[in-house]
């Protein structure tokens, strides 16, 4: 196609985005001719800019960074900042600078925040002024404030900071359960320092999770274009509503290449309101290890579908326990509504509030069960890895060397004694590897037979192969998850 034809197509595309945006906002006449129609949709976001830019703020802040050149020091922290996948190198380079001889770091932190209140509550981003010295808010009018942490929630990186000042204007949050995927939107912001700075774009996606930023994900991910800068600003609809906070960008480069992602407004409502009563976010704990169902997984337990929240543990004591919730089952509904899958889940789950009573809908053993249970409260979770050793007996149908679990292993892992096998080794063709398996893991169980030893791991790996589906309970640390694959 030629270059000529390309502008005709965009022009006839355009037209007929405007006469859709301007029903919407500015009337239209039925005669109105094309320039007509682009100058509506001009004028509709010249509106939602003059309506939203003035409650916009540039946000920065400094933090004093101790410089070592031991390993896992000052300088191999900031190599590995969660951050640095998605706002590149260069962004690093220019904004963590080290300080005078070599002695330490200033972290210098850009960004956005939108004001919320006339009294001075700005939105913004955990990262933005997460362990900051200084924070430093500047106005449109270009008046500067110092501005205090009046609650920061590194779970879902949104914070809450205010300045002392009066009659400030404000932007007003939407309802984002109400967007649609297609919808156009406005990101405002101040990118690398440029103040109100305005891009246009579409919501290209609802609901993204396992993005792998911060722990609680529904991420609502657009093409306007976002930048280093544009974090804790607003994401905006055609009614000029704040219906997300930009976040994060997925980029090499640490420049706009066409996703963006923001944190959708309802979300940000509670976890606001959350900040400024109490300075934390108090989150329902159900108590359970959850997993997606893999195609493979569900049939193993006669499930038509992958949809629902696997539970591949219980925690002892946890409100999953009181209502009866079992490992293998498959929580389809929470409250309910429908759940896709364990993030989903895991969003549901933090959003109700301690003590809540709630209802879960569970698959088991071919039947649908409703549960009923008191929601617990969520508290922080320590990491731990259980290391690999090598040596054992070999499993060929799996391709993994296996041995006896340690009594030491045991005690720490709270394995009942003569129960499970472990895996110290797996073949990087084997089948083993395919399911996931690592060296370290315990196996419990095979299709739901206890495994107590190498006979009767045996035992049930050729039970399965008649099957032609084989599931494994595993533990893993202190998690215990399923890993099914075909054998068919």
């Amino acid at each position: 196609m030629s270059i000529v034809g390309c502008k005709m197509n965009r022009t006839i595309l355009a037209v007929v985005a405007a006469i859709a945006l301007s029903a919407i906002i500015v009337p239209v006449p039925a005669h109105a001719s094309g320039p007509a129609s682009l100058e509506a949709l001009g004028n509709a976001f010249v509106e939602i800019a003059e309506k939203v830019t003035p409650a916009v703020v540039n946000i920065s802040s400094t933090r004093k960074m101790k410089f070592t050149s031991r390993r896992g020091g000052s300088e191999n922290s900031l190599k590995n900042h969660p951050f640095r996948e998605f706002f590149g190198d260069d962004f690093f380079k220019r904004y963590f600078k080290k300080g005078p001889h070599g002695r330490g770091f200033r972290s210098r932190g850009m960004g956005s925040g939108v004001i919320v209140s006339p009294d001075g509550y700005i939105l913004t981003n955990n990262h933005v002024v997460r362990n900051a010295d200084e924070i430093k808010v500047t106005l449109p009018d270009k008046r500067s404030f110092k501005a205090k942490i009046v609650g920061t929630d590194k779970e879902s990186d949104i914070a809450v900071i205010r300045i002392d000042a009066k009659n400030l204007p404000t932007a007003s949050l939407g309802d984002s359960d109400k967007l649609r995927v297609g919808e156009i939107v406005v990101a405002v912001g101040n990118p690398f320092g440029l103040n109100k700075t305005v891009t246009s774009g579409i919501v290209s996606a609802k609901g993204r999770t396992n993005v792998g930023i911060i722990d609680y994900e529904d991420f609502i991910q657009t093409d306007a274009a976002i930048n280093p800068g544009n974090s804790g600003g607003p994401l905006v609809n055609i009614k000029g509503q704040v219906i997300g906070i930009n976040t994060a960008i997925a980029s090499r480069s640490g420049g706009y290449q066409g996703i963006g992602f923001a944190i959708p407004s309802n979300s940000v409502k509670l976890i606001m309101a959350d900040l400024i009563k109490e300075g934390k976010v108090r989150r329902g704990l159900l108590g359970v290890n959850i997993q997606n169902l893999t195609e493979s997984l569900a049939k193993s337990f006669d499930r038509e579908n992958s949809d629902g929240a696997l539970v591949s543990q219980v925690v002892p004591g946890s409100a999953a326990e009181k209502a009866g919730v079992r490992s293998g089952d498959i929580i389809v509904k929470f409250n309910g509504k429908v759940v896709k899958g364990a993030s989903e889940l895991k969003n549901m789950v933090g959003k109700v509030k301690p003590s809540t009573d709630t209802t879960l809908t569970v698959f088991r053993d071919g039947k649908t069960i409703k549960l009923n249970t008191k929601i617990g409260e969520r508290i922080a979770k320590a990491d731990d890895k259980t290391g690999a050793s090598s040596g054992g007996e070999t499993s060929n149908e799996l391709g993994i060397e296996i041995d006896k679990v340690p009594v030491s292993m045991a005690e720490k892992l709270n394995i009942p004694k003569g129960s499970g096998i472990r895996i110290t080794g797996v073949d990087p063709d084997g089948l083993g590897r395919r399911m996931g398996l690592r060296g370290g893991d315990v196996i419990l169980d095979v299709n739901g037979m206890p495994v107590k030893d190498l006979s009767s791991f045996i035992a049930g790996v050729a039970k399965a192969k008649k099957t032609k589906l084989i599931r494994l309970k595993v533990q893993r640390g202190k998690m215990r998850i399923f890993l099914g694959e075909s054998l068919g």
